[in-house]
């Protein structure tokens, strides 16, 4: 009887075995296979591209150049960002927008990540996280040459005078501790570089990586490296989502690898080569392309800002003058609100908004949205006031004719609205093509967009923006003096 006892022990040792054996190796599976991905990277293999945030006004970082007869951008940081496309197996998709709106764009998934020589610090790294460092690069002082007396290497050489810096980097860190120094922090660095042309900054705290390139392209132009009293090294990193293992693991494989072999030098080689390519040209055969699309796409959004807002303007006018409480109170708050708040914040509000609410817009659908949105509530009371100006008679004889209310307003109070009408409705499109503006921060390639693009190509901070000057007055001049000739017509 022992011996069965222990024959029936071992068979039931056995079998247990046989049936955890499986089940411990399929968990293994699993948590191994858990191991390789997450829901970011996951999402990305499934959409079969990977979609880089960048601020293209960073040359040699990121920058827009003409390739092959088309109009790309390139630099170091999207020769990375196709490495790690290449290594996920997917395509790359570049979007351009304001610095800083990228971290927002990151934030709310219009962007998978972000490459655009962006540092981590603890407030960037409580919100996304980061890779690790692509590159290192000191943070030096730009000057003027004919400076170079009074503004060296001592910080105290600047004591009371105005230091740039682009907004949100870690060059407006190194700036404010500086001592006595106010910070003059601006988005766009082409536009730091056209203060300090002008006098009005006495220096740019810049990566030495950018300010060697300003430096070697307009000998105005001098580097120094002062003797910061913080740790002023940029360490380049990518910004990806929380909670992404896999896709940060798959990252950091591409950056050991391409920094190692010698890929990451010879892309920052090309880069600086495509730099300063086409230097026998002139300035408008190496940018007018740029131009011009910024004008038509310019007035494209006019266009459609105008559309929407007239057509839901009407709308808002009629929901004002309605007899009903609640439709009356509803025109009211919209027109109220959109006219107390700043179109660059509603701009924001529709690109991220509608991601948040799963509709992926793009730059140039979200910009337009905003502009008619925006424009809606101003011919609101366009119109509002047109239908005022008609004589109260008009409804009344409309009415006891048989007519509604509603044909009455369509058929006799509008028609006599509209001469009114008129001149404000082309006001409004001449400021609407002004204000497109801007929606460039969200990546919109209008006018002033591509003036920033030129800005940063050329090095050039002053002539994109004396061309840029005259294109639109002689948008806005053409368009008043076209309404102009419609409204003496409807006045005959």
């Amino acid at each position: 009887m022992q011996k069965i006892s222990k024959f029936n022990k071992s068979v039931v040792l056995l079998l247990t075995s046989l049936l955890i054996f499986p089940l411990l190796m399929g968990l293994s599976t699993s948590v191994s296979a858990a191991d390789k991905t997450d829901p970011v990277l996951s999402r990305i293999q499934k959409k079969g591209k990977l979609v880089v945030g960048l601020s293209a006004d960073y040359a040699p970082y990121e920058f827009h150049a003409k390739v092959d007869g088309k109009d790309k951008i390139v630099g170091f940081d999207v020769s990375l960002a196709q490495a790690i496309a290449d290594k996920l197996g997917v395509k790359l998709e570049v979007q351009d927008m304001g610095f800083d709106a990228l971290l927002g764009a990151l934030k709310t998934g219009k962007v998978d990540m972000i490459a655009s020589g962006m540092t981590a610090n603890a407030e960037r790294e409580k919100e996304v996280d980061f890779s690790k460092v692509y590159m290192r690069s000191p943070q030096v002082m730009l000057i003027l040459k004919k400076n170079q007396d009074k503004y060296g290497k001592s910080l105290s050489d600047y004591s009371g005078k105005k230091i740039g810096a682009q907004t949100q980097t870690i060059q407006e860190d190194v700036a404010k501790t500086i001592p006595n120094t106010d910070v003059v922090a601006l988005q766009k660095y082409p536009n730091l570089i056209s203060q300090l042309s002008q006098g009005v900054i006495a220096g740019v705290v810049a990566e030495k990586t950018i300010a060697d390139a300003y430096a070697e392209q307009n000998k105005n132009f001098k580097v120094v490296e002062p003797a910061y009293t913080t740790d002023a090294t940029g360490a380049s990193a990518v910004a990806l989502p929380k909670n992404a293992p896999a896709f940060k693991a798959e990252i950091n494989q591409v950056i050991t690898k391409v920094t190692s072999n010698g890929d990451f030098d010879s892309w920052k080689k090309q880069a600086n080569k495509t730099m300063f390519a086409d230097q026998n040209q002139n300035f408008w055969q190496k940018y007018g392309h740029y131009f011009i699309a910024g004008t038509g796409i310019t007035l494209a959004l006019a266009v459609i800002g105008v559309a929407i807002g007239v057509s839901l303007g009407t709308i808002l006018a009629l929901m004002k003058l309605s007899s009903t409480w609640v439709i009356k109170a509803l025109g009211n708050i919209y027109v109220e609100y959109v006219r107390g708040t700043p179109l660059l914040v509603q701009a924001f509000m529709v690109f991220f908004g509608t991601q948040a609410l799963g509709l992926s817009f793009s730059a140039f659908a979200s910009g337009a949205l905003a502009m008619g949105l925006n424009s809606a509530a101003y011919v609101a009371e366009i119109i509002r006031s047109g239908i005022d100006s008609v004589d109260k008679g008009q409804m009344e004889a409309a009415r006891s004719l048989g007519f509604t209310r509603a044909k009455s307003m369509r058929l006799v109070i509008l028609p006599q609205a509209v001469r009114t009408i008129l001149p404000a409705l082309g006001n409004e499109f001449v400021s609407v093509i002004k204000e497109g503006s801007v929606v460039s921060v969200i990546g919109v390639g209008e006018l002033m967009y591509e003036t920033g693009v030129v800005q940063g190509a050329s090095f050039e901070p002053f002539m994109p923006l004396v061309i840029t000057s005259l294109i639109y007055f002689v948008l806005t001049f053409s368009i008043s003096r076209f309404l102009g000739f419609v409204e003496h017509r409807s006045a005959r």
